[in-house]
């Protein structure tokens, strides 16, 4: 056999390409899933010493965001489902976090609201997101750091079937 025309070289580079392409599909699907239990994970572990758990967090923020909330609406906000976020209310009530009442135009629905305590939080809260970003960039540049959010976006973008914000 002869040498391979550029055509063939062409294709067989294109092959090659391609087939690292769906390596890397799947590799990347592995290290973001790995990258966001970590920092999850080292999230909680801030937050333990404050005396909230993983998820409360979110709660938390979002009652920040736009207080008096029913828990379906808090469920939807935070892709859990119902049942969760019905417990989760109710260990963060028994911590002093937040309170449930009545709405005032229709008894019928609960809304859920920060209490003081939990307002108290919102500051660890934040304390401890800071102190989990700068454990997770460490060794970044600040562009490295924005071009990462910006490919990120983007990638929750296309799973989400929308065009990237940026």
């Amino acid at each position: 056999m002869g040498k391979k025309s550029k055509a063939e070289k062409k294709a067989k580079g294109a092959k090659k390409k391609h087939h690292d392409v769906e390596v890397h599909a799947q590799d990347l699907a592995s290290v973001l899933v790995q990258a966001a239990r970590s920092m999850r994970t080292v999230l909680s572990r801030n937050l333990l010493e404050s005396g909230l758990y993983a998820g409360q967090d979110g709660v938390m923020l979002a009652l920040a965001e736009t207080d008096g909330l029913t828990a379906g609406v808090l469920a939807m906000k935070l892709g859990v489902k119902a049942p969760t976020m019905t417990r989760t209310i109710g260990r963060m009530e028994a911590q002093g976090f937040l309170e449930r009442r009545a709405d005032d135009e229709d008894a019928r629905l609960t809304k859920v609201y920060l209490t003081t305590i939990g307002r108290d939080r919102l500051q660890t809260i934040a304390e401890a997101g800071k102190t989990s970003e700068e454990m997770a960039t460490k060794g970044l540049t600040e562009k490295q750091i924005k071009t990462l959010m910006k490919l990120l976006r983007a990638v929750d973008g296309n799973l989400q079937g929308t065009a990237s914000a940026e």
